[in-house]
């Protein structure tokens, strides 16, 4: 139980992420919303007129639930004028150029937990998916030491790494990871409101490249599921590459995973790491922890993001067809759906915090 409701700032808040951060906040136990930042153009305005569009005056409002009226009549503030020692904790859901500007002067004073990728691959930063590599938090204390910060910058994983790194957890706790080929089909809401996707490109069509996409993933999967020694994170010692594309879906990432274990593994043991698999023990009690990490599905026609993106709030990665390889080594193949701004974004960040208020570091 904490002694207190933290102060909490959502930087971005007028995006899909940000908007998903409210929805997310709204009746926290922990986590209290006092502030909504935004860019210049949206500063001084009531949120609800931050969101419509300036021409038409439609509520410009993209998550399928209401926008929580609490927060409609707070005032938009300048993010570039926070003052970061007003808050417990800053969320902040904007551009990676904008976050390497304005994180850095943020975290001088206060936790900022952050859904860009500006400062994921630095060796005092640890990307964090709570039940699955938790221990890397400690990493916290050397980052604040090295730069003279009174709080500290923590990211979370890319969208489509995060469910990735979900389902490897358990094989190579179990099995050992050799080799990882993975081909993503990914919605178009992970590509923002602005600049977005252009409809009349993904309407009756794949988008066969995301720009830094598969790099992203690459990196930060190995150093999700890498090992804390000393001052670093030493990288998981497995190969893997993936291609990334954008399909016609508006939320749930989809992804399809061949993988090669070091010892030889059975479709029953895989099933059954994933089936049991209830991430680390200091994650007990998060308050947006989902009841079951990894819902594996025997429908040969599941997962489906229509129908699996939800699954216990958003925030379990749904895992089916999963089958032996022929192929490679010690081989197995699935496909699974994460919620790509629930788990992967906004729903993602904020277990973050109750795992650092939980251990102290807010």
């Amino acid at each position: 139980m904490i002694d207190k409701m933290k102060k909490t700032a959502i930087v971005g808040a007028t995006g899909i992420v940000g908007q998903q951060f409210l929805t997310a906040l709204k009746g926290h136990p922990w986590l209290k919303i006092t502030t909504l930042a935004a860019s210049i153009k949206s500063a001084g305005k009531n949120y609800e007129d931050a969101l419509r569009d300036p021409k038409t005056q439609a509520l410009r409002w993209y998550i399928n639930e209401e926008p929580p009226a609490e927060f409609l009549k707070m005032k938009v503030e300048d993010a570039s004028n926070l003052d970061p020692s007003k808050f417990d904790v800053i969320f902040t859901a904007i551009e990676s150029d904008q976050a390497k500007k304005l994180e850095p002067k943020l975290a001088v004073k206060t936790a900022v937990i952050s859904t860009a990728s500006a400062f994921r691959y630095e060796s005092d930063v640890p990307i964090i998916i709570p039940g699955i590599n938790s221990d890397h938090i400690s990493l916290l204390d050397i980052q604040r030491k090295k730069r003279g910060w009174d709080g500290f910058i923590i990211p979370i994983p890319n969208c489509t790494t995060t469910g990735l790194a979900i389902s490897l957890k358990p094989i190579n706790d179990s099995f050992g990871l050799r080799n990882v080929i993975m081909t993503s089909m990914q919605a178009v809401s992970g590509a923002g409101r602005s600049p977005g996707v252009p409809s009349l490109d993904i309407t009756d069509n794949i988008i066969p490249f995301i720009p830094n996409e598969e790099e992203k993933i690459q990196d930060e999967t190995k150093k999700i599921l890498g090992v804390k020694e000393g001052n670093n994170i030493k990288e998981a010692d497995f190969n893997i590459s993936s291609t990334c594309t954008r399909v016609n879906v508006l939320e749930g990432h989809t992804e399809s995973v061949f993988v090669s274990t070091k010892e030889k593994c059975t479709i029953k043991g895989i099933k059954e790491a994933m089936e049991q698999y209830t991430g680390t023990l200091m994650d007990k009690g998060l308050p947006s922890a989902p009841k079951k990490w990894i819902v594996v599905n025997e429908d040969p026609f599941r997962p489906q993001p229509r129908l699996d993106r939800n699954a216990y709030g958003g925030m379990a990665t749904t895992i089916g067809r999963i089958r032996t390889d022929n192929v490679l080594k010690n081989g197995v193949k699935y496909l699974l759906v994460t919620h790509n701004t629930k788990m992967g974004a906004a729903k993602g960040a904020v277990m973050v915090a109750e795992l650092l208020i939980n251990r102290g570091y807010i």
